[in-house]
């Protein structure tokens, strides 16, 4: 169960929701209203009296930040809300802390971003540990120092999300996506390679198809140049792996071809439907994975339906692993989309 599904429920009239939100484990309504504002539904307006002042507040502050009118002036007023004895909501309080912290970081002042984005990290982890907002706040922090240069820092916040403290299967498998990112910029490849293949588990559990398709693609991609006849399941290979200590000796990536043919094979069956769409970089990196690794009968459908791709990059791909008829059809789809667009 996730919010989406509430939202659903409700645009199918469906009114009696408190039971979807029990299966979800949530007791704030908060979180579905913000997902029906961005969704633009009118479940917004039927959630407003299961909203507390404090929530109301925080739910104008994200019409503010999807219309790009927010400021700290706003984000102050809704403090005030937040803190006042009255009305007071700590977890509340540690969000718009963060609020706050974004904003200082869009305007430059990093000192000040920083020292909000963790004042909130640590409020929420405090009253509502592995909670929505406490991910959301993680994820936030690790991105800062991404921003800021602070790979190693962001690394450190990617370590503390972790698999067995509660936390959303989405927020690990974004979180373990950005790590296999660290992990490959400074060449520890296993670790890259475990990191992609976690994110690529929680992903499908979370049954987020398109961060299962990026993050099982990073995994192809680090594997397919440690490719082992003879090594072990990855999923048993990384069991019992953690971050290393000073002197420890880092693992030697070896991956089985199964592995990597099986992650591979998922990420192409269920990328988004059809071959249409001027842009289709989901495509374009799977193809590429598929010559190297040599399985381009992955794709005999895509290579016989050229009629179908709008993707001048997608159909160059596709020239390159056809045969020689093939070849020729695939060009002459490239010239003609090109000349579409310049019409």
């Amino acid at each position: 169960m996730n919010p989406e599904e509430i939202v659903t429920a409700f645009e199918n009239g469906e009114r009696e929701l408190d039971h979807l939100l029990d299966k979800m484990g949530w007791t704030s309504w908060l979180g579905v209203a913000e997902l029906g504002l961005v969704l633009e539904s009118d479940i917004v307006g039927f959630l407003n009296d299961k909203l507390t002042i404090a929530e109301k507040s925080v739910l104008d502050l994200v019409k503010m930040r999807l219309n790009g009118t927010i400021t700290l002036d706003s984000i102050e007023d809704a403090l005030k809300i937040a803190t006042n004895p009255e009305t007071r909501d700590l977890s509340l309080e540690g969000r718009l802390r963060m609020e706050r912290g974004l904003v200082h970081f869009e305007l430059g002042s990093h000192d000040a971003a920083r020292d909000d984005l963790a004042w909130a990290e640590t409020r929420l982890k405090s009253v509502s540990k592995a909670s929505r907002d406490h991910d959301i706040a993680l994820l936030n922090k690790a991105a800062f120092h991404i921003a800021i240069d602070e790979p190693m820092m962001a690394l450190h916040v990617h370590g503390e999300i972790s698999r067995h403290a509660g936390h959303a299967n989405e927020t690990i498998a974004i979180s373990r996506l950005q790590a296999a990112r660290i992990h490959m910029a400074f060449g520890q490849m296993f670790d890259a390679a475990r990191c992609a293949f976690n994110a690529h588990a929680h992903a499908m559990i979370a049954k987020q198809s398109d961060l299962a398709v990026e993050s099982g693609a990073i995994f192809v991609e680090i594997s397919s140049g440690f490719i082992d006849e003879q090594a072990d399941k990855f999923a048993d290979q990384i069991v019992d792996a953690k971050p290393l200590s000073l002197g420890d000796e880092a693992p030697v990536l070896k991956v089985h071809p199964d592995d990597i043919s099986g992650v591979l094979e998922w990420c192409v069956e269920n990328t988004l439907e059809g071959y249409s769409g001027d842009e289709r970089p989901d495509l374009r990196a799977l193809v590429m994975l598929a010559k190297r690794l040599e399985k381009e009968e992955l794709f005999s459908d895509l290579l016989s339906s050229p009629e179908e791709v709008e993707d001048a990059m997608l159909a160059a791909l596709c020239a390159s692993i056809s045969d020689e008829n093939g070849a020729k059809l695939w060009t002459a789809r490239v010239t003609e989309i090109m000349t579409l667009k310049n019409v």
